[in-house]
């Protein structure tokens, strides 16, 4: 049976980061995910995470600023510095909120510098950030976003990431698949995940258009779902969208995947 997570930095969006815990925890989630959190008290929130008998499925490296529209920055060779500075004290927060993956955001890409550039450059931050988190036993997740609504990010397909994850070669480099980004991409949602179910490290979803819950787009969730616990897949299911309605209304896709939120 699929285990789902809920991602609490968009499905709450305003809360203090305390209450959206304890909120997760309230309507029976076990575990949940996070974008970087920043300008929190990391020590308070993994605390927070601890007393609230909560698993942590997945973090964000810093991305940068993305309500001003950053995704990442490891192509720009101006804030390599920044990068290589926040990347110990992302692994340092998995390790207090036993977490065992952390999503890298490349960047969008930069004018007047050549792409094979800005590729090499990724590659070696990658290989930089893989070698760090295999000392944690961290796996770094790479994830392709739609350009539709990130213009100009650097991987836009689901080639696109196990390319760049095959030129780095590093074996705790993984992809993170989203369904929401990839099927305003590229479609064949349950053909690609059987295809590449062992390469992937963690699922996102969301329906399509709109990024709202299930239900309230094109996408049949029950048959992806489906799909998804045939491919042979093990790891959490992240529940990434932006809820029509209250959160706890819009859960009724849990409750028709057959798994009641006491058991998430």
């Amino acid at each position: 049976m699929i285990t789902f997570d809920l991602n609490i930095s968009i499905t709450m969006p305003g809360l203090p980061y305390a209450r959206r815990i304890d909120e997760a925890a309230r309507m029976g989630f076990t575990a949940v995910e996070l974008w970087w959190p920043r300008g929190e008290d990391l020590g308070a929130l993994a605390r927070r995470v601890s007393d609230a008998g909560l698993s942590v499925a997945l973090i964000n490296f810093d991305g940068g600023d993305l309500a001003a529209g950053e995704r990442g920055f490891l192509n720009d060779p101006v804030r390599q510095a920044e990068f290589r500075a926040s990347a110990p004290a992302a692994l340092d927060l998995a390790r207090r909120l036993g977490c065992h993956q952390l999503n890298a955001l490349v960047g969008r890409w930069l004018p007047g510098e050549p792409r094979e550039s800005q590729l090499a450059r990724v590659r070696e931050n990658l290989t930089w950030v893989c070698d760090l988190a295999a000392h944690a036993g961290v796996t770094v997740l790479l994830e392709a976003l739609n350009s539709w609504e990130t213009p100009a990010y650097m991987l836009t397909s689901t080639a696109d990431s196990l390319a760049m994850i095959d030129s780095v070669g590093a074996p705790n480099l993984a992809l993170q698949y989203d369904v929401y980004h990839m099927q305003r991409m590229e479609g064949n949602i349950c053909a690609t995940v059987a295809a590449h179910a062992g390469r992937i490290g963690h699922i996102q979803f969301a329906d399509s258009p709109g990024r709202g819950q299930p239900g309230t787009g094109e996408l049949n969730f029950p048959f992806i779902f489906q799909a998804i616990e045939d491919s042979g897949y093990t790891g959490y299911v992240g529940a990434e969208y932006l809820p029509r309605g209250s959160l706890e209304e819009s859960l009724g896709w849990l409750r028709r995947a057959g798994e009641a939120p006491d058991q998430a």
